[in-house]
């Protein structure tokens, strides 16, 4: 008999009894089922933060971390405030790098407990409806390797809703060791923070894993269809001769009981049901005749048109100031979820009478419903009598107000001074003050609705509405299209991209996440994802960004999701899902190591991230990255080797994880077959980095895409698409070409005339191929 004591559980190889003899069987807390999963157990099921330790400083030793700090203070305990700067040390002995990383770690672990918390709300709700049992199948037979993260880093093999507690059990005791790391007078090691940061980041992926394999499970969202169903986006969707319902934040099952509701009784053509944020998203994939109607930044402007009839609520990404906004506009706000009570009376144990009865009156402006049947009920039944009542409530002013209201302005600028993407407020506003609107409306498409210009507004001029009234035809006339969340990437998929994406014939796997606090609105990031499909990469999204691609049209009006094909494939652009379908990207890379090169996965995480470090050329770009969500799920694609890129407001994480390309003595590899040390170049130069615009990013993920395992014919394809980048951004040709061609069969047949001076230049010598690896381990041992 066997203890393992990382996963709770008790193995007997052997074990007799009166009533027979049992063999394999595995007794776990709340389970006792036999191993049917052959692969070998890893060195590294269940790890503690410690356990990859060495793969993190390994990383870190690569990307040091480069701090931004707020301030050089620490406020943390009442020995401060204590004075970081010029070296110096707080009064627990903290130096400012410590603290920094203390803080990113705070973060990480506000993200990753914030998903987890979101799976087991899922896992207990789902487990309650169908039982501990219900398998698990996220693709029927188009995927064998249906947990590919939980595999990796626990070391099992998920087969029902039950086994998924095990995981989320694990994932919460490591994020509890996190917090309490970064208590006063625990750890005081920059690098040993970064590396915890890194853990939080893994937890953070595995717990999206457990919320999205779940939902798909139960809710029979699309299962890895690559054909998944066009759906609509977009303000100007909404039929507002029907009541209109609004849902917002991340967690589904409270708007799944409304869908669910209205089909029961036969409502589903008379109520819209409509969504922001990841919610939205998973509601389309449970029923595709909802709306999409934008990314998080797009709650006020929905709000103040007038048209939601009722609000509800449930977690993550609401604003917290949408039960006055729902005031504002008589509609009545429901709140579902114990993470957002919205201070709001619970009423989850009266009766639906006199809940609809109180809301309906105004005696009460919203309630708390924890039942997302009970929810179902009020909420569809509280719409349809509020509709009539309600209707002509906005508060976005008329053309007329709009004129009284701008010319209020008195020019101070101290809205501009507030606002996240720096627009011309005060100018505009007093352009509309002398009678011309169009300056307003021109920033229609920049403005991220935080309302910060409102506050700031000395006049008590409601700037963002006053936005939205000069613009109010383009914002009623908003009508897009996204592909619904498809969910996993198929095997077949994956062994048929494996080879080429290793080799780097396929030139990289980009993916676009995150939040939507953009500087330039939406566009940019739809032309980004357009750009790279032209270019033949495999273009992946999910969440926000998924909706920001959507909401843009090319010069035959199609949006990328028509002009693009759907499949995990060059030049395709898939949208996995919502937040936490971000897994099936982090997973497909895993599947590359494991179901392409047979690399074992099962607790086996150092091997399978090295493997993805050194040959799968895959970045992340996170353009609108504001949350300390998104900071999580970085930290997880970070421990696996893969690049995260931010927008202009990504330096605020306080720190970015920089390569120097200038010390050859970094980027030295083993080849595994001869055990020797080779030089590769800066591949991947960048762990996390801000770029200011869309076409820096755009350059910078092209170079990062670059891996030491490619061949020649795919490190030409990326010198290809990084030269053209950035000689379009620049006018030039790049000043570190000669770091990335290791031989002559690298350079690009088309621009060897270019190049080739260049290369005589800097005194380029050839580099040989390695067949590359960070891990001892692995000399003399890889197979390709």
């Amino acid at each position: 008999m066997t203890v393992n004591r990382k996963n709770v559980s008790i193995t007997l190889g052997e074990a007799k009894t009166a009533a027979g003899t049992l063999r394999d069987l595995k007794v776990s807390i709340g389970s006792v089922r036999e191993n049917q999963w052959n692969e070998e157990q890893g060195p590294t099921p269940f790890p503690a933060h410690t356990d990859l330790r060495t793969w993190d400083r390994m990383l870190l030793s690569r990307y040091k971390p480069l701090y931004l700090p707020f301030c050089d203070l620490c406020c943390l305990c009442t020995y401060g405030k204590c004075d970081l700067s010029g070296g110096k040390k707080g009064a627990c002995g903290i130096r400012m790098e410590a603290q920094q990383s203390r803080i990113v770690l705070l973060a990480a672990c506000i993200g990753a407990a914030t998903h987890v918390s979101h799976a087991r709300h899922l896992i207990t709700h789902l487990i309650d409806t169908y039982g501990r049992r219900k398998p698990i199948n996220i693709g029927d037979a188009s995927i064998d390797t249906e947990a590919p993260i939980i595999r990796l880093v626990c070391g099992i093999k998920p087969e029902t809703l039950g086994d998924l507690k095990i995981v989320l059990d694990y994932c919460e005791r490591q994020i509890t060791e996190l917090l309490a790391a970064a208590h006063t007078g625990q750890e005081g090691d920059a690098i040993d923070f970064e590396s915890k940061v890194f853990h939080a980041g893994t937890m953070d992926h595995v717990g999206l894993e457990v919320a999205d394999i779940a939902q798909i499970s139960s809710f029979s969202f699309p299962k890895a269809d690559p054909d998944a169903s066009l759906v609509e986006l977009g303000l100007g969707t909404v039929d507002s001769t029907k009541p209109v319902i609004l849902v917002v934040g991340h967690n589904v099952p409270p708007a799944i009981g409304i869908i669910d509701y209205a089909r029961e009784q036969n409502l589903s053509g008379s109520i819209e049901i409509t969504g922001i944020c990841c919610t939205a998203i998973d509601l389309t994939r449970y029923d595709p005749t909802a709306r999409i109607i934008g990314p998080i930044s797009w709650q006020l402007r929905y709000i103040r048109s007038g048209l939601p009839d009722l609000i509800v609520v449930d977690e993550q990404c609401v604003r917290a100031d949408l039960l006055d906004e729902a005031q504002k506009i008589h509609a009545p706000l429901i709140a579902t979820s114990s993470m957002n009570c919205s201070g709001l009376p619970d009423r989850t144990g009266d009766d639906p009478e006199e809940i609809i009865a109180d809301l309906v009156s105004g005696k009460t402006p919203g309630v708390l419903i924890l039942d997302p049947e009970k929810v179902g009920e009020v909420v569809v039944r509280t719409a349809m009598a509020v509709m009539e009542q309600r209707r002509g409530f906005r508060t976005i002013p008329t053309p007329e107000e709009l004129f009284e209201l701008a010319k209020r302005c008195s020019g101070c600028q101290e809205c501009m001074r507030v606002c996240p993407a720096g627009m011309p407020l005060a100018i505009a506003m007093q352009q509309a003050g002398n009678g011309d609107p169009a300056a307003l409306a021109s920033l229609y498409d920049t403005c991220i609705g935080c309302g910060k210009c409102e506050d700031a507004c000395t006049k008590e001029i409601p700037v963002h509405s006053v936005i939205l009234a000069a613009s109010d035809e383009t914002m009623q006339s908003e009508r897009f299209n996204i592909r619904a969340g498809r969910g996993a990437i198929q095997d077949i998929e994956i062994r048929e991209v494996g080879g080429p994406i290793v080799l780097g014939e396929i030139p990289g796997i980009i993916a676009f996440v995150g939040c939507a606090n953009y500087e330039n609105g939406v566009a940019e990031v739809a032309e980004m994802a357009r750009e790279f499909a032209r270019r033949r990469y495999i273009v992946v999204t999910s969440g926000c960004s998924a909706m920001a691609i959507g909401m843009h049209r090319n010069e035959d009006g199609q949006t990328p999701y028509e002009e693009f094909h759907g499949r995990f494939d060059a030049g395709g652009i898939v949208n996995v899902g919502s937040c936490v379908s971000n897994a099936h990207i982090a997973g497909a890379t895993i599947k590359i190591a494991s179901i392409f090169a047979k690399r074992k996965l099962r607790g086996n995480y150092e091997e399978i991230a090295d493997y993805v470090y050194n040959r799968v050329g895959a970045v992340g770009i996170a353009w609108g990255a504001m949350s300390q969500k998104a900071a999580a799920i970085a930290a997880g694609f970070w421990r696996l080797g893969i690049p995260v890129i931010v927008g202009p407001h990504g330096s605020k994480y306080r720190r970015m994880l920089l390569g120097r390309r200038d010390k050859p003595e970094d980027w030295l590899v083993y080849d595994s077959r001869t055990g020797e040390k080779v030089e590769v170049g800066p591949v991947p130069e960048h762990l996390f980095i801000a770029a200011e615009t869309p076409e820096e990013a755009m350059t910078l993920a092209a170079k990062l895409c670059m891996r030491p395992n490619d061949t020649s014919r795919g490190r030409s394809m990326k010198l290809t698409n990084y030269i053209d980048l950035y000689k379009r951004l620049y006018n030039q040709m790049p000043d570190d070409i000669n770091l990335f061609v290791r031989s002559p069969a690298d350079i690009p047949v088309t621009m060897k005339e270019q190049i080739l001076p260049i290369l005589e230049q800097k005194g380029y010598h050839e580099h040989p191929i390695p067949n590359p690896t960070l891990l001892k381990s692995q000399i003399r041992t890889v197979k390709e």
